[in-house]
């Protein structure tokens, strides 16, 4: 009995799955029908483009900068200053004019970001971020300084 409801159960999915199917309509005639049914096609070449106009001083974004209290020494530092009062850096990136230093202990991880405030000039510290070593939850950032210096 179980066969016969099986069998009966797939044949009435059938009607259903036809539904599924997608029927083209006939070619008008005159034209060619098209061997392949999918997305519609891009043109062959992209659309031409513009060179970008060279960046002038109004198009260049000045970077925030953190003020807070405790970062005193910290915020508009230098890499050279930074080494003197935190060490060699554990994590030194560049990602073109800019730089992040990470400064570790056992309390606390020091991000620190390090932007250029004009054309040509030494990056500073504009922001300061800090979390806990352990499970890198957030911490306060001027006790992670303080931690740090000693």
């Amino acid at each position: 009995m179980s066969n016969r409801i099986q069998r009966l159960f797939a044949f009435s999915m059938v009607p259903l799955l036809g539904a599924c199917a997608t029927t083209l309509p006939p070619p008008s005639p005159g034209t060619t029908p098209q061997a392949s049914v999918g997305l519609p096609s891009r043109p062959a070449t992209p659309p031409p483009t513009q060179p970008e106009p060279p960046l002038t001083s109004h198009d260049l974004r000045m970077p925030r900068i953190m003020s807070m209290p405790g970062l005193e020494g910290v915020i508009g530092a230098d890499s050279a200053s930074l080494r003197r009062q935190f060490g060699t850096a554990r994590l030194n990136v560049r990602e073109g004019d800019a730089r992040k230093l990470q400064f570790t202990s056992e309390a606390c991880v020091l991000d620190v970001y390090l932007y250029p405030l004009s054309r040509g000039a030494e990056p500073t510290v504009t922001y300061v971020d800090a979390r806990r070593a352990s499970d890198g939850l957030d911490v306060d950032r001027a006790s992670c300084v303080a931690a740090l210096r000693r």
